[in-house]
């Protein structure tokens, strides 16, 4: 559920910047993500989150070669979507006496 709403929320507004006129292309990407000291801070805490959390589940060989899928995911689909199902994924192995 959590993943769910991980996907939704954020792409909801990713949609809304894109149809507004928002690109991919870094020089827009990154300006508007460093638009005011709010925005900077948001930016940065999810970025160094998202940095911590693919360092985390690179070192995780229980999950075999999926860990870099989660990690390209983290960046190219986002973290609050990701986290809570490697956050699953764990549970669901550690419940059925796998790595854990």
């Amino acid at each position: 559920m959590l993943a769910i709403a991980g996907l939704a929320v954020p792409w909801y507004f990713n949609t809304v910047y894109f149809l507004s006129g928002g690109s991919v292309m870094p020089d827009v990407f990154w300006r508007d993500a460093f638009a005011n000291a709010l925005t900077t801070g948001i930016t940065l805490d999810v970025y160094l989150a998202a940095v911590a959390f693919s360092a985390w589940v690179a070192a995780d060989r229980s999950l075999g070669a999926w860990r870099w899928a989660y990690i390209a995911a983290c960046f190219g689909i986002g973290l609050a979507f990701v986290m809570p199902l490697y956050l699953a994924q764990r549970l669901r192995v550690g419940s059925t006496g796998g790595a854990g």
